[in-house]
């Protein structure tokens, strides 16, 4: 089995690569490279936001903490589903104004606060970082288990296998071969799910040998309501707050093509969050004594299913990880291109040199992530940490700017400020991390809190959405070929 992963892992990677380089040919400037050319339709939309949500989190994070938590695996997936659903519903319209990064975005909606935009621009950077970092873990983790190489080089090895098709290839790149990767994975995952019941006996054998408080309704006698509904909200603050599903905003054909993928793709991930739990579960009932549960995946891969639908298993793992790797590298890039270039070196990159520039960053950016990797292997426990420090004041901000006209760039840092302390001093306090779960819930609400009375103390922004708009449009402008037209009309409206 491991010489046969080796090869069907080596032949796979190479067609991703030529699949990379054969679609990305056309790519003409540094538009193309970063956001495919802004014109996606709704397949491809549809199909890369699904490899992304379905990835590191979905295979071995939610899969080991189905082995210790029964039901409560479909928690990933609900909160998941219920968060794509809200990105389609608030932020679809804000393809209409031709943003390119997260940061563009928010500080549009405080009259495009060049320290606002270009604090978000970090937080947005050090977000991708360890997204990306999570990713290198779980696929580190498959690597090591099936080849028996050491964790560290197996990290090392799977980072430097989606570099390079993301580098050859860029945002088109990242698309198509998601897209690609996306059926494989459902066709893996489906077919995982349904001869693990079969080989422990049956559905009612795999309820049987799980602890009672596991088959409660969505484990809550095992986690606790509080616990639960945290994991689920922190998995929903990702989705809203993660820089990569903003890409898919912006890189659309338009508002309507949009909605409909993401919509489409909620409901398609609504219905997939019951089979990682139902693989954990049965590695549960197998019998395997896992020291780690994160290893729950590929054990059943391993260990019960037919040579060639068990490598057709762990490809499709591996594939959840380099889909959502490849993306959140590249909206990594996107924020250094167009935020943190003009930051350090204040100016825009030409848009001559924006290609060979983003190649540079992307090595760059995958190392740091790497670094970071080589340092944890909890999956769960990386991201839900990572997202309560770093992203609830970003969702927070994104939120009370799409909808509240009085919102201003003195609210927003306080917002951000808030939201980075609380999930700090909740994380480090066991008692409260006991009843919480994780940091999220506090987070969201003491910066929510501190994001309005700050705004309402302090005076009114006096740039109207028309002069942000402006501003931004005319900045992003020098690193393109042709600066865009500047649609004052097409703002979409915020209820105050």
């Amino acid at each position: 089995m491991h010489y046969s992963f080796i090869i069907a892992f080596v032949v796979y990677m190479l067609a991703m690569i030529g699949l990379g380089w054969f679609v990305s040919r056309r790519n003409k400037g540094g538009e193309d490279f970063l956001l495919g050319g802004r014109s996606l339709p709704l397949l491809l939309t549809m199909g890369t936001t699904v490899a992304t949500m379905v990835g590191t989190g979905s295979s071995m994070g939610a899969v080991g903490f189905a082995y210790d938590n029964g039901w409560g695996g479909t928690l990933y997936g609900l909160g998941g589903a219920v968060g794509i659903l809200l990105l389609a519903w608030i932020f679809a319209p804000m393809r209409k104004l031709r943003f390119m990064t997260m940061s563009e975005e928010i500080s549009y909606y405080v009259g495009a606060n060049v320290l606002i935009k270009n604090l978000i621009a970090v937080i947005i950077f050090v977000a991708c970082i360890g997204w990306l970092g999570a990713h290198i873990i779980g696929g580190g983790m498959y690597l090591a288990w099936l080849t028996g190489m050491d964790i560290q080089w197996a990290k090392v090895l799977l980072a430097a296998s989606f570099t390079i098709y993301v580098v050859i290839g860029g945002y088109t790149a990242v698309v198509w071969t998601d897209s690609i990767q996306a059926l494989l994975l459902f066709t893996g995952f489906i077919l995982m799910a349904i001869f693990s019941v079969m080989a422990v006996g049956g559905w009612d054998a795999m309820l049987a040998a799980q602890p009672a408080e596991n088959v409660s309704w969505l484990a809550l006698d095992k986690l606790g309501l509080l616990p639960a509904i945290s994991l689920s909200v922190a998995i929903l603050v990702g989705i809203l707050a993660t820089p990569s599903f903003r890409q898919r905003i912006y890189s659309g054909s338009n508002v309507t093509s949009i909605r409909r993928s993401f919509v489409l793709c909620g409901l398609l991930y609504l219905g997939f969050s019951i089979i990682p739990a139902i693989i954990g579960m049965t590695a549960f009932a197998s019998g395997g004594d896992l020291e780690n549960a994160s290893f729950a995946f590929p054990h059943m891969a391993l260990n019960v299913l037919p040579l060639g639908l068990g490598l057709l298993i762990i490809i499709a793992g591996i594939s959840a990880t380099l889909s959502s790797a490849s993306s959140d590298a590249i909206a990594a890039v996107s924020v250094v291109l167009r935020d943190l270039h003009s930051m350090a070196t204040g100016r825009m990159p030409e848009a001559k040199n924006v290609v060979w520039l983003s190649r540079a960053a992307l090595i760059i950016t995958i190392g740091i992530a790497l670094g970071f990797a080589l340092t944890s292997n909890d999956i769960i426990t990386y991201i839900t940490g990572m997202i309560s420090i770093l992203m609830s004041g970003l969702c927070v901000c994104g939120l009370l700017g799409r909808f509240w006209q009085r919102y201003n760039w003195q609210g927003a840092l306080a917002t951000l400020v808030a939201g980075t302390v609380t999930a700090t001093v909740v994380s480090l306090s066991p008692e409260w991390t006991a009843l919480f779960g994780n940091p999220v819930i506090p987070s969201l609400l003491i910066a929510a809190i501190s994001g309005v009375l700050v705004t309402l103390l302090t005076p009114a922004c006096t740039v109207t959405p028309e002069q942000a708009l402006e501003r931004l449009s005319e900045e992003r402008g020098r690193m393109e070929h042709q600066a865009p037209a500047v649609v004052l009309s097409a703002k979409p409206e915020r209820s105050s």
